[in-house]
């Protein structure tokens, strides 16, 4: 099974300034997506600055697992020898998606339409997680799901044999149900319909158009409506993978909040449906400027610096909350360092991440001496100020490499040390973080002998 084997207790303390350049790992959701779609398609993809973390890693072997030929020949650096749209053959073994929750419902989506037989199954965290949202909509092309209860991994998918094409409304903002059902789509006759009342990142979207799919996409007063012509021939793409502005968060933000702190982190994704931190932090009075603007593969680009700033809590409006979901947990920490109340509304999606982001991070800022309150789609964080954050607890991370890389911020801020239970998760997506982060001046330390 997935997971490392024991936990691997950490401690943040307090730190002096953070200074330096940043160089923050590939985007995690490009990265799957660029593994996903050069299996899809003709000929051979280049990937250059692909995330080499856990998660990715795995649906790099699930794609092999289906037929596609995956090869690494350098640091980020790999190829994709592509099967193309319905060349997928049905794979010996259980995929084992380890902690990947959007490289598993990708690649659901993506065998749905195909007729094979694929068992599926995750570490602990990922087995605790619903997949009712992505086996539903599946369900309409043909395909059969057999889960545990509540829809859980292992599950068991049987692709249709003979998909039809779907018209589906999204019931939750959420880019991972987007992208599976398109992606269930690329097998199908005739047109798929994705309606998404609420705008989530569009990857799938830009990278779907760059391989040559006849893919469109309509604002319209019942949200965006995204249509797909199914069976295209895509076509094999070189990809230079942005870094993930979902990890930059994590220096960006822990320079806010220590004093006298000044960090650059080059060459960060601006895509409009993932910048929805920056803009909050900006409104909070973060220093924040971008250097270079430019456009790399047709997502914006720019290089990211970071000042320690005096901020003050705002209420973050619910309707940002799709194009930061996954930067609530470091936004919290800011929060607790800010002056006054920071409100962040229309989380409830955060509940069923690889953890309960929302209780997670609560009882995490509590136990540190944070005021919080909270229901289940909001969020209440009472910054300390200039009295600044107690710390000295130890926080558990729930298996949750978000959690656990947030509290390790907290404790460069905080009076007093702030631990984990376990830091490994953060291999998942950021394997480079603890060093990186060290670089910058931070301390953390594990026991002696991990």
């Amino acid at each position: 099974m997935s997971g490392h084997a024991a936990p691997i207790p950490m401690t943040s303390q307090k730190s002096g300034p953070l200074k330096g350049v940043a160089d923050v790992p590939g985007d995690k959701s490009i990265s799957h997506r660029s593994l996903i779609l050069g299996a899809l398609s003709v000929g051979q993809t280049a990937i250059t600055g692909l995330l080499e973390g856990q998660d990715v890693l795995d649906t790099a072997r699930a794609m092999t697992a289906f037929g596609a030929n995956v090869e690494r020949i350098g640091a980020g650096a790999w190829q994709v020898n592509g099967v193309g749209v319905g060349g997928f053959a049905e794979p010996e073994n259980v995929i084992d998606c380890g902690n990947a929750g959007t490289g598993v419902r990708l690649i659901m989506g993506t065998m749905a339409t195909s007729p094979i037989t694929a068992t599926f199954t995750g570490d602990a965290s990922l087995r605790s997680r619903p997949m009712g949202r992505i086996t539903d909509p599946l369900a309409l092309f043909g395909a059969l799901s057999f889960g545990r209860k509540g829809g859980r991994l292992p599950l068991t998918m049987v692709g249709a044999k003979k998909p039809v094409p779907v018209r589906y409304t999204s019931p939750v903002a959420s880019a991972q149900v987007k992208s599976a059902v398109l992606f269930a789509g690329l097998n199908t006759i005739g047109e798929t319909v994705l309606i998404e009342a609420e705008a989530t990142r569009d990857h799938t979207e830009r990278m779907l158009a760059g391989f040559g799919a006849d893919i469109t996409t309509e604002a319209t007063n019942k949200g965006n409506v995204i249509t797909l012509k199914g069976q295209p021939e895509l076509q094999a793409q070189n990809i230079n993978v942005p870094r993930d502005p979902s990890s930059a968060a994590f220096p960006v933000c822990a320079a806010l909040i220590v004093e006298g702190s000044d960090v650059l982190v080059p060459n960060i994704g601006l895509n409009p449906t993932r910048a929805g931190l920056f803009t909050t932090l900006i409104e909070m009075g973060a220093d924040l400027s971008y250097e270079n603007m430019r456009s790399e593969g047709g997502e914006p680009v720019a290089d990211l610096r970071a000042r320690f700033s005096d901020l003050t809590g705002i209420e973050v409006p619910a309707e940002r909350a799709a194009s930061m979901i996954d930067e609530y947990p470091i936004l919290s920490v800011v929060a607790a360092c800010a002056n006054g109340a920071t409100i962040m509304r229309g989380v409830k999606e955060l509940r069923v991440k690889e953890s309960d982001r929302i209780d997670a991070m609560a009882r995490g800022l509590e136990a540190c001496g944070v005021r919080v309150e909270e229901d289940e789609d909001t969020l209440i964080v009472h910054g300390m100020g200039a009295a600044g954050v107690p710390g000295g607890a130890t926080c558990k991370t729930h298996l949750d490499h978000r959690i656990a890389m947030s509290f390790l911020c907290l404790g460069m801020a905080a009076q007093n040390p702030v631990s984990l239970d376990d830091g490994g998760p953060v291999a998942t997506s950021f394997p480079i973080f603890e060093t990186l982060m060290a670089g910058l001046g931070a301390r953390i330390t594990r026991p002696v002998g991990d």
